[in-house]
């Protein structure tokens, strides 16, 4: 499965319809369509939406089977610092920042770049934070059937930075726990193998 379409894989019929919708709301909020600087907007705009919401089209779980393989090590496995951009589902706003993930194997280990095409997957669609973090635990946990799992996820949201309480230097930090990490002394190994990362 390929990470990203290309833009002619997008459903033109989709593409254009949420193209006319975008040339409506330019209009309502008082500006000229029509003006040189917007003429291709609409056409960006909606191919921007579907490129942002890919998600929707892609199997989590299929991209972790595509490269599970049979292995003996059953210590901690990290992959941090992982950038993940999404769309916050309140005001479709972007929220953007970077993930923590780990597991501990029991039996199998996962291709290491499987880890961030996940957490592109369940981030390319329109979300918010908590939830997020879920999916992304619950797919490694489902799919690989590890000892255990974890997720920090560390982000901005524009929602806050642009608009109402407008903080610019507010970071959310959500988390999730499954298996061994549950137990105390796991899970501070973990968040201390991370804590250079953390804000």
């Amino acid at each position: 499965m390929k990470p990203y379409r290309s833009f002619e894989e997008y459903n033109l019929e989709t593409t254009k319809e949420i193209q006319e919708r975008y040339s409506k709301i330019i209009e309502e909020i008082g500006e000229d369509v029509s003006r040189e600087g917007l003429m291709k907007t609409p056409e960006r705009a909606s191919k921007a939406m579907l490129f942002l919401t890919q998600g929707y089209d892609q199997d989590a779980a299929q991209i972790l089977k595509s490269a599970m393989f049979k292995e003996s090590y059953n210590e901690m496995v990290i992959v941090k610092d992982i950038e993940l951009y999404s769309l916050c589902e309140h005001h479709m706003l972007p929220f953007f920042g970077k993930a923590h993930i780990a597991y501990i194997p029991d039996g199998q280990i996962v291709g290491l770049s499987k880890l961030p095409r996940i957490v592109d997957v369940f981030a390319r669609r329109l979300q918010v934070q908590e939830r997020l973090t879920e999916q992304i635990l619950d797919c490694i946990n489902d799919t690989l059937k590890p000892q255990g799992v974890a997720v920090v996820i560390e982000a901005s949201h524009m929602c806050m930075m642009m608009r109402g309480v407008q903080k610019q230097n507010s970071v959310t930090t959500t988390s999730g726990f499954r298996g061994s990490f549950v137990k105390e002394e796991t899970r501070n190994e973990f968040l201390k193998l991370i804590s250079s990362s953390l804000s």
